[in-house]
C-alpha cells in the first residue's frame, strides 16, 4: 500500500528548512518596510510644505508648518499665522493636519527644527523678516544615519534628497543632539 502523507521526520526537516529561509529573509523585509515608511513620510513631509507655501500665497497670508508637539517624525500641521506667534498660539487656525505613527526619527537643523513659516509671498521667512533655509533629515531608526532629506532653500523652494551619510541630529540622547546642534 502507498504512502499518503509525510513522516514526522519530513515534517521536521520541512520546518527547519523554513526557520533558516525566514530568519535570513527578515532583517531585509524589515529594512524594506522602514525605507518604504521612510520614503513614504518624506513624500507626506515634501506635499505639506509645498502645500503650506501655496495656501500662503492663495491666502496672501502668512502660513506656518510645524511638527506636532515640536516632533516632525508624529506629522505636521499646517496653520494660518494671524497672530504672528506661529505654533505657540492656540488660537491661529488649523488648516490642515497629517499625523504619523512616529516610527520615523524626523529632525532639522537650527532653523527648520520647530517650524516653517511662509510669507504671503511663498518665502521662508522668520519672525524678524530673516530668510528661513534648512534641511530636514530623515533618520534610519537603527543607526545615526540621515536616509533621506528633505530641503528648504531660501527661495521656498523644496526638494527631496537622498544622500546617505552619518549625521549627529540623528543620534538618540538628546544631551549629545542639543550639544551639537549650537555646533553646527
Amino acid at each position: 500500500m502507498p504512502q499518503q502523507g509525510f513522516s514526522l521526520v519530513e515534517l521536521l526537516m520541512g520546518l527547519a528548512i523554513g526557520a533558516i529561509v525566514l530568519s535570513l529573509v527578515s532583517p531585509a523585509l524589515a529594512d524594506f518596510t522602514e525605507s518604504n515608511r521612510r520614503q513614504q513620510a518624506a513624500q507626506s513631509l515634501l506635499d505639506g510644505i509645498r502645500n503650506a507655501r501655496t495656501m500662503a500665497i492663495t491666502r496672501n497670508q502668512s502660513v506656518v508648518i510645524h511638527g506636532i508637539n515640536g516632533d516632525w517624525g508624529q506629522g505636521w500641521r499646517i496653520i494660518l499665522d494671524i497672530s504672528g506667534k506661529g505654533p505657540g498660539d492656540a488660537d491661529n487656525p488649523l488648516l490642515i493636519e497629517q499625523a504619523s505613527d512616529g516610527r520615523i526619527p524626523i529632525v532639522g537643523n537650527w532653523l527648520v527644527s520647530r517650524y516653517i513659516r511662509f510669507s504671503s509671498l511663498g518665502q521662508p521667512l522668520v519672525p524678524d523678516r530673516k530668510f528661513q533655509a534648512g534641511t530636514l533629515h530623515l533618520c534610519s531608526a537603527r543607526e545615526p544615519v540621515s536616509q533621506l532629506q528633505v530641503v528648504l532653500a531660501a527661495t521656498g523652494r523644496v526638494r527631496l534628497a537622498s544622500q546617505k551619510a552619518e549625521q549627529a541630529l540623528c543620534r538618540k540622547d538628546k544631551a549629545i543632539r542639543s550639544s551639537e546642534r549650537a555646533a553646527l
